[in-house]
């Protein structure tokens, strides 16, 4: 293959990759219902240590379990904040960052 086929198989891979993280996006934002109604906290340390050891355990390279960890510590930490905004959803009032346009929509 060349440097063209490879970056066909790279979008392809990144298509199933936005699939899978958006999936595993709802499943959080459903958790963090669950957490809310039963008063639990966001952030679960014990749970995390075993997010890490199951795809350390999977992980066949060639992707370093550093690197790999890495990754999965940027996934966890943008789900908790998918769980954050499920208990304590944010203003519907315009913020600082709303433009003259979000702000013509919202009112």
């Amino acid at each position: 293959m060349d440097i063209a086929d490879w970056r066909k198989k790279i979008d392809e891979i990144d298509r199933k990759l936005v699939e899978l993280l958006n999936q595993r996006a709802h499943a959080a934002r459903e958790i963090g219902r669950l957490k809310k109604n039963t008063n639990l906290p966001i952030y679960e340390p014990e749970r995390e240590r075993i997010v890490f050891a199951n795809v350390q355990e999977v992980n066949q390279g060639p992707l370093p379990g550093r690197d790999l960890a890495q990754i999965y510590e940027r996934i966890m930490d943008v789900m908790r904040k998918l769980q954050k905004d499920e208990i304590v959803p944010a203003s519907k009032s315009a913020t600082a960052s709303d433009t003259e346009l979000d702000s013509d929509v919202n009112d």
